[in-house]
């Protein structure tokens, strides 16, 4: 059984790194470009603290998408994301499932490890030689 996952593991650490990607771009999408309308963060200013944390979401997700300098930008983004959960959820409870941070606590978590391992065979970063 370990054989047959095992060898499907450097497709599943790229598709890891696109989705957590993608769920970041999102939400900088949502705080920046005001999409989808009706949007909680269609509010945002782009010089409050969510606005700054819109345009890491933005761009970085935008290049974990492609795994374009993976290690460093997941870095970054569990950074990230450890603030905001320290910020905006944690003062309001400290159990995750009541102050809503459980996404923020699993895309650090997810990011560490992102920048722990890499981006996968398929990125950027791979194509040009950089595991």
């Amino acid at each position: 059984m370990d054989q047959m996952f095992s060898k499907w593991q450097p497709i599943a650490l790229s598709l890891l790194r696109f989705i957590t990607g993608l769920v970041l771009f999102q939400f900088g999408v949502a705080k920046i470009l005001k999409f989808p309308p009706g949007s909680p963060f269609a509010k945002v200013e782009i010089t409050s603290l969510f606005g700054v944390a819109g345009c890491i979401e933005l761009v970085f997700g935008a290049l974990l998408i492609l795994g374009f300098f993976t290690r460093p930008v997941a870095f970054i983004l569990s950074g990230e994301m450890a603030f905001a959960y320290f910020i905006e959820h944690f003062p309001k409870s400290f159990f995750p499932v009541i102050n809503g941070g459980s996404l923020a606590i699993a895309l650090c978590f997810t990011c560490l490890y992102l920048a722990t391992s890499g981006g996968g065979p398929v990125s950027i970063d791979a194509a040009m030689g950089k595991k």
